[in-house]
């Protein structure tokens, strides 16, 4: 194995560092603590700690103090059955002269795949003179390891596919707002295909067809990969046929009891606790995300319907049937990842007369954003549909603003609760990159 080490590493000393778009994640390291980052298969982590290793390489750092590693390389499946520290073996009988003399970078990526990881890199940081930087597409694994494993050694990072305002970075067009009227229709345009493309890196810039291939390899190796092998799931058809399901219903309510039902009309013999893991491991995994009801009893929360959302738009229409989706579940679609980008603390709100806001987020226990999403306000209904329900809430929460994300429409309206401004989605999408 050693060998197969040294042939890994040395492999990699003499590849050029493919850097792709700079990340706007501002990933600081601190002194003892590992840096982690965390997010869905596919959505630059990879890429991100070639950057990082760039930095290090233009700030003077020898290219043979950088250690990187891939778990998903299948020259290292052995490395389940034996014990990492031949990493450092390998790593050491190549360098000797550097051992507790240099700083090493070591670089692991989706180290999740290796049991034991986390006593490994654990002692990494207590007996040798190194920073360590790791990846993983687990958010419940890696978040449970670290607590239990690393006591306090680690700051986590969430990576997500590009952002809107990181998608105008790749296109080379500067995304400041307010803008002239020519950046402005620039701006609007590159929305346009990020609508259509979505915000995985390597789908950007791809064919409608070729596109779609690729989402579709991306979900079929979220779905096998990250749920049926890491889970062991005895039954894998029930979760695809549970993950489709929730792929047609996104931005809509469901509840674990008519989902258990939904797999029992289908024959599968998934009962209810299956089905609350299943749903679990997609969020765990940066899949597909619930959303609960405001509420300050946790227990109504749970006992109330969920809606579920996809990490990216674009993917929703790649793996969709396309019966139930319809472009306002993916425009509020669009605007949850936004928001999640930024907090974990997202709810939909119901007013005491039974209206709904689709999003209320809330950061160090306060509330700060309702947000309401509609494709139009153009028809009067719908106008007075969205903006009662907005008011309605901004009464309720004593709050005196709130804002409806169109299409296309901008508007601002004084109300007296307070104001509502309708933002078209590309400069919404701008804002909450700016002030998160």
């Amino acid at each position: 194995m050693i060998d197969i080490l040294k042939e890994i590493l040395l492999d990699f000393q003499e590849i050029d560092l493919s850097t792709g778009v700079p990340r706007r994640l501002d990933i600081a390291p601190v002194s003892g603590k590992t840096t982690v980052c965390i997010g869905v298969r596919r959505s630059g982590k990879s890429t991100f700690l070639f950057q990082l290793m760039k930095k290090l390489q233009d700030s003077g750092v020898s290219r043979q103090n950088i250690l990187y590693l891939n778990f998903f390389d299948d020259r290292l499946h052995k490395l389940q059955h034996e014990s990492l520290g031949v990493i450092l073996e390998a790593y050491f009988s190549l360098y000797p002269e550097k051992k507790n003399v240099e700083k090493v970078y070591c670089f692991f990526d989706e180290i999740q795949v290796v049991p034991g990881w986390e006593t490994f890199v654990d002692r990494l940081m207590r007996t040798e003179k190194c920073e360590v930087y790791i990846t993983g597409s687990s958010a419940q694994m890696l978040s449970r390891e670290i607590a239990t494993q690393m006591r306090g050694r680690a700051l986590s990072w969430e990576m997500f596919p590009f952002s809107f305002r990181e998608f105008l970075d790749y296109k080379g067009i500067e995304g400041d707002v307010p803008c002239s009227t020519r950046k402005r229709l620039i701006i609007q345009k590159a929305f346009e295909d990020y609508w259509e493309t979505g915000g995985f890196p390597e789908v950007a810039g791809l064919d409608r067809l070729l596109r779609i291939k690729t989402h579709q390899e991306y979900f079929n190796a979220m779905l096998f990969r990250d749920l049926v092998e890491r889970h062991d799931i005895s039954h894998p058809r029930a979760v695809t046929d549970l993950a489709y399901w929730l792929v047609d219903n996104t931005g809509s309510l469901y509840s674990v009891n008519n989902l258990t039902g939904y797999l029992k009309s289908l024959g599968h013999k998934a009962p209810k606790s299956a089905v609350s893991d299943y749903l679990a491991w997609f969020e765990d995994a940066y899949v597909l995300f619930t959303v609960r009801i405001f509420d300050a009893s946790l227990a109504r929360a749970n006992t109330n319907p969920k809606k579920i959302y996809c990490v990216d738009h674009a993917l929703v229409r790649s793996i969709s049937s396309g019966i139930l989706i319809n472009s306002g579940h993916l425009l509020e679609n669009l605007v949850f990842t936004a928001l999640r980008r930024i907090t974990s603390d997202i709810f939909y709100f119901k007013t005491r007369s039974g209206r709904e806001v689709d999003f209320i987020i809330r950061r160090h226990k306060r509330v700060l954003m309702l947000v309401q999403v509609c494709e139009s306000i153009a028809d009067p209904q719908t106008r007075k549909r969205e903006t009662t329900a907005l008011a309605e809430a901004m009464a309720e929460l004593k709050l005196k603003q709130g804002t409806i994300v169109t299409r296309g429409e901008e508007e601002h309206m004084q109300l007296g609760a307070g104001t509502i401004d309708v933002v078209p989605a590309w400069r919404f999408l701008l804002n909450v990159s700016a002030g998160g």
